[in-house]
């Protein structure tokens, strides 16, 4: 077998253990910053980072994500994409539908160029919100 071949199945190997062992991470946030399309369809400004101590979780074992802002933001994982890698990320994304039932994509980016600094990222079709997150 080739590499690409090994590490393909090994891939698939740690995909399907995680599936079947649900685990539960806990992350704090330092910040968040907002990103909105404008009302002709174009992404605006990034708004300032506003400095934020919360608490995030992802549990597998629930399918879920939970943000615990003022309003708590409650993501029910609909599928697991494919984890992606290249010299600066890695990003582990989750199809979800939010608390009130719209569709979004929430990430949780590694910039491996940065000390491994950790993002999450909620996109929805008309706006991005990014927070800076660390493990506990």
């Amino acid at each position: 077998m080739t590499k690409t071949k090994i590490y393909i199945v090994l891939l698939f190997l740690v995909m399907g253990l995680q599936h079947s062992f649900g685990q539960n991470y806990k992350f704090k946030t330092s910040g968040f910053s907002v990103l909105e399309k404008t009302e002709k369809g174009k992404w605006g400004k990034w708004s300032d980072l506003d400095l934020v101590n919360i608490l995030v979780t992802l549990d597998t074992d629930k399918n879920r994500i939970v943000v615990y802002s003022q309003i708590i933001q409650l993501f029910e994982i609909i599928d697991y994409q494919p984890i992606e890698e290249n010299e600066t990320d890695i990003v582990y994304s989750f199809t979800c539908k939010d608390n009130e039932g719209l569709d979004c994509t929430v990430s949780i980016i590694t910039r491996k160029k940065q000390d491994n600094r950790k993002q999450l990222y909620i996109n929805y079709e008309d706006r991005i919100i990014v927070y800076n997150i660390f493990n506990m």
